[in-house]
């Protein structure tokens, strides 16, 4: 596989996701509470509660540990 090819690989897999989405996605990889994570991103914890629900449905997973690893994989974190 080219270097083209893995970055249109990690393209689509993260094309559906939001630039914030992204974020919480990558924060989802530390050891941090949702709470923590909505004061770094100066918002509410239901805020980030929805945008991880909203992650959690485009990448199919249903685990925090299953989104951190779907996030490993594929160069988010």
């Amino acid at each position: 596989m080219t270097i083209l090819e893995t970055r249109a690989d990690l393209s689509a897999a993260t094309g559906s996701l939001t630039r914030r989405e992204r974020v919480v996605l990558a924060e989802l990889g530390e050891d941090v509470t949702l709470e923590e994570i909505a004061t770094r991103l100066f918002v509410t914890r239901n805020t980030v509660k929805s945008q991880v629900r909203s992650v959690y449905r485009k990448i199919g997973v249903s685990t925090r540990s299953e989104a951190v690893a779907w996030a490993i994989e594929h160069g988010i974190r």
